[in-house]
């Protein structure tokens, strides 16, 4: 109510400081991030938290829209829900936090984070950052909330509590389907599986180099991280060649199935404790030594390998060939699993581009980059680290975390 009653431009001044202060703490969160939940890479967190903080929109994106006609004035405006619950993940803490704290206050709301327990000093910390930038700033000292031992249990609670108006869950599947089953509105990002589809026009060397770079950024452990490869034939080999030129090793027969061994368990499920870990670990893990410029492993294996059908959440990605581009683009379409959430071509053919993005269906298809590209990094467009497949919003903003109010005039303010 306290935010609420604050003048329009109260709100700009509020996301000008948490982008001030966290720009300025930059390094610092980054370090925390990987030092306690031990996950990713510290030149890549500070990438993502980058885009998070400089390219999430404020305000200005929540324009309202006004009609004129001979019966009057129609005029339509975003206002707030109240107070948001965000549950957010290990993966990508302050990035989320950041994201949907700016987004969610640029709307006019406060923010309660149920953040994932791996990472609840991190998020404290930082939530405590932010909130005493936002008081400098003039707005109220606890717009935004974090529970200090954050839990399955509390997150079911906040879930319940009247005075929630809207869920907003950035995890993995289990806690989605729970927000979904709670009665309220619920903003959900689900799981994510994106295949990369390397086709014979493409650029190979730039295919590779892309390749690499994407299912390597942060050791993999990003939803809209590249999974898995799919390549036409004729260019399978020269593709894997060309990756080992840009930080990536491709494993022998020997070294392949020892790591399936050692990353997963006899039920098919990954071993938790590789997860997140820089490549140099899991090759060791198959009795080979690497420098710290590996960046990434990969199998020429077939469809129906776990490393192709499972989210590994690390460094390793399986390359699958096809006959053609139509049999890649279909073969693409059944490992992402139907979860809609993002998928990579690369490709010099419209026609094919056009034909793998109305088939694969999701909601960020990236051309000829790697996949962070189309959250902002390296490409144009804003960032969102919740993307609402599931649910449908797709990239989250300001706009997703207010409701839509219409105020009509009858008769008048027609001018014209």
């Amino acid at each position: 109510e306290e935010y609420a009653a604050m003048p329009l431009q109260k709100r700009y001044e509020v996301v000008a400081a948490m982008r001030q202060v966290a720009l300025a703490h930059l390094d610092e969160m980054c370090g925390r991030a990987v030092a306690e939940t031990g996950l990713g890479r510290i030149e890549d967190k500070k990438i993502k938290n980058r885009v998070a903080i400089t390219k999430t929109p404020g305000p200005e994106f929540l324009e309202p829209v006004a009609q004129s006609g001979d019966d009057g004035l129609m005029l339509m405006e975003r206002a707030p829900f109240g107070v948001i619950c965000s549950i957010t993940p290990c993966t990508n803490p302050t990035e989320t936090i950041i994201n949907n704290g700016i987004g969610m206050v640029a709307g006019g709301n406060s923010v309660l984070f149920n953040v994932h327990p791996s990472a609840r000093k991190t998020s404290a910390w930082y939530v405590g950052l932010l909130n005493r930038a936002i008081a400098a700033a003039g707005g109220p000292a606890s717009l935004l909330n974090c529970l200090a031992q954050p839990s399955i249990e509390s997150a079911q609670a906040a879930m319940k509590h009247k005075g929630i108006r809207l869920l907003v869950v950035t995890g993995g599947g289990a806690v989605v389907q729970e927000a979904m089953r709670s009665g309220k509105r619920a903003i959900s990002a689900g799981p994510g599986k994106p295949p990369v589809v390397v086709d014979e026009t493409a650029h190979i060397e730039m295919a590779a180099r892309g390749v690499v770079a994407g299912a390597s950024f942060d050791n993999n452990i990003i939803c809209t991280d590249e999974k898995e490869v799919v390549a036409v034939a004729d260019i399978a080999d020269r593709l894997m060649k060309e990756m080992g030129n840009y930080g990536a090793y491709r494993l022998s027969v020997n070294e392949l199935h020892r790591l399936e061994r050692e990353l997963l368990d006899a039920e098919g499920h990954i071993n938790r404790s590789f997860v997140g870990k820089n490549a140099g670990e899991l090759l060791a893990a198959a009795g080979k030594r690497a420098g710290p410029e590996l960046r990434l492993l990969f199998a020429d294996v077939p469809e129906d390998h776990p490393f192709v059908q499972t989210e590994m959440l690390m460094p390793i990605v399986g390359v699958v060939r096809q006959p053609d581009v139509e049999s890649a683009i279909q073969c693409a379409k059944r490992v992402e699993h139907g979860y809609g959430h993002t998928a990579v071509m690369y490709s010099t053919s419209i026609e094919n581009l056009s034909r793998m993005g109305r088939v694969i269906n999701t909601s960020i298809f990236v051309k000829n980059a790697p996949n962070f590209a189309g959250i902002g990094a390296g490409g144009e467009g804003y960032t969102s680290w919740t993307i609402a497949s599931p649910t449908g919003e797709g990239l989250t903003t300001c706009r997703t975390f207010t409701r839509e109010r219409r105020c009509t005039l009858k008769d008048h303010f027609r001018i014209i």
